[in-house]
């Protein structure tokens, strides 16, 4: 399905999308997904210079499509609309240099990572978060992600894996290989001691989902080719591609098609989560781990709303429950607000923290040492919204496993 395809003559204005878009709950401005969706898309048909100003309070979280008994993809849709009518907003200056640098993780990145210490703790002075509120509109009160002074990349190239004779790719994307490699360590950690290697991609992007929603399509579908052909020569050798972010996940099976026009038919069904991997695998008997004897941790589980949309929380939430004296207890499915650049952005850090009200109720009611959550974005959110140290759950299972 590529950019303009979805049909929108299947929606039967139920109004479902309305009762659970989390942003309507908070922003008496945004007319809801039927109408910046479906609604507004007849308008736009009609006059192609149309732009919907309600169109930038989108979470793209995507609980409009799965509560669509339709399958109208209404994110999509939505999301197709900015991309399509984007040069409008480029022209009246709305491309701005936040929004750019935002989107250009990679770039950041590669810049902050030699000198991490000094940016985490320049990003961290009050002066500077005036400054970046003031000048750039990025909200004063937003705590950054730390940098790793030493990439995943880096340290990955100097473990040896040719004692393994089967295989996974991992793609481990920009958190990880720029904020926190300590996860990606982890996956390799956890694929070796089920006798499995580790391949990198010959060659990686981020995977474009910052560039996308602040705009950038066309190098987000520059990135995109890069990492497909990759994937493509890792499918091909006989390797499942694995990742550790839901976003990542959902944007290259889902939206790399569906919003950027990208066949990626050859390596769909072969790119998963790592926990969904590792689930399907513990549970048939295919490949075991030896759990610690001494573990215990009570953990509160959040899904994120890709999660949601891809239908994948049950495989982490089971994989969770796999360990002995891990205590769960899974968490409703309230948004948690951020939608990944989406917070940090002055205008839009009020709606960001009311949508997330209700999930930072249920975790710091929840009584968990820890919240686990597949969505690095996620992570940022609660950790600096409850003061609860967040794990993905393959951090977690790695605690877990006696090596």
């Amino acid at each position: 399905m590529s950019i303009g395809s979805v049909n929108l003559e299947q929606c039967l204005k139920c109004n479902l999308c309305t009762l659970v878009c989390p942003m309507m709950e908070v922003n008496p401005d945004y007319p809801g997904p039927k109408k910046a969706g479906p609604d507004g898309e007849r308008y736009r048909l009609k006059d192609p210079a149309f732009f919907d100003y309600a169109l930038k309070y989108c979470l793209n979280c995507k609980r409009c499509e799965v509560a669509c008994p339709s399958d109208v993809h209404i994110g999509d849709m939505i999301q197709s609309a900015r991309i399509k009518y984007g040069s409008q907003a480029k022209k009246k200056g709305l491309r701005s240099l936040r929004d750019w640098t935002l989107a250009s993780t990679d770039l950041v990145g590669s810049i902050s990572s030699p000198v991490a210490p000094i940016v985490n703790g320049v990003l961290a002075l009050r002066p500077v978060k005036a400054v970046m509120d003031g000048a750039l509109a990025v909200d004063r009160h937003r705590t950054f992600p730390k940098y790793s002074r030493q990439k995943f990349v880096s340290w990955f190239r100097r473990q040896d894996q040719s004692a393994f004779d089967r295989f996974v790719t991992y793609f481990h994307g920009c958190y990880v290989n720029y904020n926190h490699p300590s996860l990606g360590k982890d996956f390799v950690r956890l694929m070796n001691a089920a006798g499995y290697g580790v391949h990198l991609l010959e060659k990686e992007k981020c995977c474009g989902v910052a560039l996308m929603s602040n705009g950038f399509a066309d190098k987000a579908r520059r990135q995109g080719t890069v990492n497909l052909a990759s994937m493509r020569k890792a499918v091909s050798a006989g390797e499942q591609v694995l990742t550790t972010s839901s976003t990542c996940t959902f944007t290259m099976r889902d939206e790399y098609p569906d919003v950027l026009g990208l066949d990626n038919s050859a390596v769909r069904d072969s790119l998963m989560l790592a926990t969904k991997w590792l689930y399907t695998r513990l549970s048939s008997g295919e490949i075991h781990l030896k759990f610690r004897k001494d573990f215990r941790m009570k953990v509160a589980y959040h899904t994120a709303c890709h999660m949601q949309k891809m239908g994948w929380q049950i495989y982490s939430i089971a994989l969770l429950q796999m360990i002995p004296g891990l205590e769960l207890t899974v968490l409703d499915q309230n948004c948690c607000g951020i939608a990944g650049t989406f917070g940090f952005k002055k205008e839009n850090y009020g709606y960001s923290q009311a949508i997330g009200a209700k999930l930072f109720a249920d975790v710091e009611a929840s009584g968990a040492d820890v919240v686990a959550t597949d969505c690095e974005t996620c992570k940022w959110q609660i950790e600096m919204s409850t003061g609860k140290t967040v794990l993905n759950p393959v951090e977690i299972l790695a605690e877990a496993v006696e090596f």
